[in-house]
This record gives structure tokens, sequence and C-alpha cells, in this order.
């Protein structure tokens, strides 16, 4: 029942837009020191504010961090961002950390790597080929190497009812033959 201490040790937030920010401020409270990488670095007011450093490099981010942060959409250009390359520059202690999108990680890659020693260790909250969890993980979670959630990371109520009411201004916005505010990519497709 011993883990390890968090205050003092480096976050890398991957994708710092409204979930990444939120991250960064609950970090910040039990003392992380926040970096990230984003398409491009967020506003200085904001960067001020979250006392975050910029990492134009990912690869030069995660060779550095001691805990990542996936907080980024799947995209075409984010599938396996953490390829097995990127996966294997992350230094031995380094805990990953996933509630984006499973696609977002090399899976196979990220498993072979924990059970290898090479990385210290996972919280996942989606997974590459969800609804199916890879049994590896499962065995990994049992040996306390992982922790693994049922993508619930947005499992409270005041989450579901924002989730509705997007979808009902994103329908009243169609049928008004506007572009709706969210809508799919058809390269997502």
């Amino acid at each position: 029942m011993l883990g390890h201490r968090i205050g003092g040790k480096r976050l890398g937030i991957v994708g710092m837009g409204r979930i990444g920010q939120a991250v960064a401020r609950r970090a910040r409270a039990f003392g992380l020191q926040i970096h990230y990488h984003n398409r491009r670095p967020v506003a200085p007011m904001i960067a001020e504010e979250l006392g975050a450093t910029y990492w134009e490099s990912l690869d030069q981010m995660l060779a550095r961090m001691d805990i990542i942060s996936v907080n980024c959409p799947h995209t075409p250009a984010t599938y396996h961002l953490l390829s097995a390359r990127r996966l294997k520059l992350i230094r031995k202690e380094a805990y990953v950390v996933n509630t984006a999108r499973g696609e977002v990680i090399d899976e196979d890659m990220l498993i072979k790597l924990i059970e290898a020693g090479d990385i210290g260790g996972a919280a996942l909250d989606v997974y590459e080929h969800e609804p199916a969890v890879n049994p590896k993980l499962v065995r990994l979670a049992r040996a306390g190497k992982v922790t693994l959630l049922p993508h619930m990371g947005s499992a409270t109520i005041e989450g579901r009812v924002e989730m509705g009411e997007k979808v009902i201004i994103n329908i009243r916005t169609f049928l008004d033959a506007h572009k709706p505010p969210d809508r799919v990519l058809p390269s997502m497709l």
C-alpha cells in the first residue's frame, strides 16, 4: 500500500485545450510542475496563470516528464500520437494517464513497455479497441502496474446534463439550417 509523492514532479500534458487546462489547475494544487505540448502555445495569460511551460517538441517533453497526461482529441493526426517510438522515450519511472481517446496511444507497445519495466505504469479510462479491454491490461492491473476505469471520466450528473444540452443545441442549430457547433469530422467516419 505504498505510493509515490507527486509534489514537485513534472506533469507533461499532451493537449492543452479546455480539459488539459482543467487538469493543469488541479495538478498545481498538488504541487506538480506543469509542462505541455499543444499544436500552438496557449495565450500568455493562461500559461502564466497555470505556471505552464510550453514544449514545441513532444519528443523532448515526453523524455523528461514524471507523469504524462493525454488530453487531446482523436483525429487522423493524433492516431498513435504516442507511437511505439515515442513511448520508448518515456522515462522508466514515469506514468501515463489517458482520459482522452484510446487510439491516441499505441496500446500494445504501452503494455510491452510496462511489462518490461521500461515505463512505471499507467492509468487508463479509455482503450484502443473499446469496448474491449486488452486482457494483458487486466493482468497488469491485477499486478498493480495499471489502473483501469470503464470510460467514465465524464460520469457526473452535471457532465451528463451538459452533454444532453449540447445535443439539443446541435439539433436546434441544424434544424434552423445552420452548422451545428459540434460537428462530426467527415475524416472520422
